[in-house]
C-alpha cells in the first residue's frame, strides 16, 4: 500500500548607459546582461516544500520503498467500481488525475507504529487541483460499501469507506476498512488543496495486517498533517 508547482519566472535586468562625446551624437554603450536564472520546476518546488526529519522531530521521513508498492504506476490499476478509483490512488501512494509533477514520503515514528504517506502533487492550471479533490469527495460519497482494487498480482479489498471531519479546513478525509485474515482493520485518508498543490495524507499499520492478530485504527497523526501544511503555506 503505497506510492511533484509553479514555475517561477526569473526578471532579466537591463542595464544601458549613454555616453555623451563631445561633437557627436550621443550613443548608447553595450553592456552585458544579466545571467538567467534557471526556472524552478514543478518536481523542484515539491521537493522543496516537502516535510523532513527536521520538520517532524521522532520521524524517520523517507522515500516509500517501491518493493512493497501497491502498484508502480496509475495504469497498473483497476476498479471494480470504477468510481471508487480516485480512493485507491489515494489510498495507495498514487497521484489524483493528471498532475505536472507529484512527489511522496513516508513518515514512521517507530516499529509497530502507523506509517503516514504524504503524496504531493501540482496541478497547472489551480482550478484542475480543485476538481481533483472534488472528484475524490464525490468518490467517497459513492463508495461506502466498499470495492476491489487490482494491479498486476495485488488484490486489495476494502469493505467500507466513511467520511469524516478533516483536521484542515476545506479537507476531504475519509476512513475504509480491510480485513485480512478475518481481522479488520481501519485507514485514514485526508487531502487538502494549497492552492495549485494537492496533499494527501494516508495512514495504515502495516505491522498489524502483518501480524494479523489484532485489528488496528491507523490515525493520521496530527503533528504530520500540521508540519506539512506549514511548508505548503
Amino acid at each position: 500500500m503505497k506510492r511533484v508547482t509553479l514555475a517561477a519566472v526569473s526578471l532579466l535586468a537591463l542595464a544601458s548607459a549613454l555616453t555623451a562625446c563631445s561633437g557627436s551624437e550621443d550613443t548608447p554603450a553595450s553592456s552585458p546582461s544579466a545571467p538567467k536564472a534557471k526556472p524552478v520546476t514543478p518536481a523542484q518546488r515539491l521537493a522543496k516544500v516537502m516535510v523532513t526529519k527536521d520538520d517532524l522531530p521522532g520521524y524517520n521521513v523517507s522515500k516509500p520503498d517501491a518493493e512493497y508498492a501497491f502498484a508502480k504506476s496509475s495504469d497498473e490499476v483497476t476498479v471494480d467500481k470504477p468510481g471508487c478509483t480516485p480512493l485507491v490512488y489515494a489510498m495507495n501512494q498514487l497521484p489524483l488525475g493528471e498532475p505536472q509533477a507529484d512527489l511522496t514520503r513516508s513518515a514512521g515514528a517507530g516499529y509497530g507504529k502507523e506509517i503516514t504517506s504524504i503524496t504531493l502533487a501540482s496541478y497547472e492550471p489551480a482550478a484542475k487541483a480543485e476538481s481533483v479533490l472534488a472528484g475524490l469527495a464525490k468518490a467517497v460519497s459513492e463508495c461506502g460499501d466498499g470495492f476491489t482494487a487490482k494491479a498486476g498480482k495485488n488484490t486489495s479489498a476494502y469493505d467500507s469507506v466513511t467520511a469524516e471531519k478533516g483536521m484542515t479546513t476545506g479537507a476531504v478525509a475519509f476512513r475504509s476498512t480491510m480485513t485480512f485474515r478475518g481481522v479488520t482493520h481501519t485507514l485514514h485518508t485526508e487531502a487538502v488543496r494549497h492552492g495549485d498543490v494537492l496533499a494527501v495524507y494516508f495512514s495504515v499499520n502495516g505491522f498489524a495486517i502483518a501480524d494479523g492478530i489484532r485489528p488496528s485504527d491507523a490515525k493520521i497523526p496530527t503533528n504530520v498533517v500540521k508540519a506539512q501544511n506549514a511548508k505548503l503555506g
